[in-house]
């Protein structure tokens, strides 16, 4: 039984028609700055995690997408020192608007068996394989 509070985070893996996903460099001042990670955030309180991802697409890439474009895929659950993380990962392939990063973040689209090649936080590591495996 652990005391760290659990955290819920919805993650996306955005793929476009070559069939590479988009990763976002973590920006400085936020914890694990300069690490990869799928686009995402944070379910707020009364929200769903297609909702929260909805509304984390627009607000970090200027992107809309809808809930039955979202196709949940797999999950992540980490251990860190202070929280436990529980992370939906969905995959996307079908949006509208140009993905621009809007909070200052580097942003790459990069082939699945190349997503080995960032790092990234502990938690989104174990997804690599997962959506390598898949595609």
């Amino acid at each position: 039984m652990s005391d760290l509070p659990t955290i819920l985070v919805a993650a996306v893996a955005l793929f476009d028609t070559d069939g590479r996903v988009l990763i976002a460099q973590r920006p400085e001042g936020k914890s694990m700055a300069g690490l990869w990670e799928f686009p995402g955030g944070k379910v707020e309180r009364r929200e769903t995690p297609e909702a929260a991802l909805i509304r984390e697409l627009k607000e970090e890439l200027a992107v809309d997408t809808v809930e039955s474009c979202l196709a949940p895929f797999t999950f992540a659950s980490h251990a860190y020192d202070d929280f436990h993380l529980l992370m939906p990962l969905y995959v996307c392939r079908k949006w509208e608007g140009c993905v621009t990063p809007m909070e200052n973040q580097q942003i790459k689209w990069v082939m699945p068996m190349r997503l080995g090649d960032y790092p990234m936080p502990p938690a989104d590591k174990p997804l690599i394989a997962m959506l390598r495996d898949y595609l």
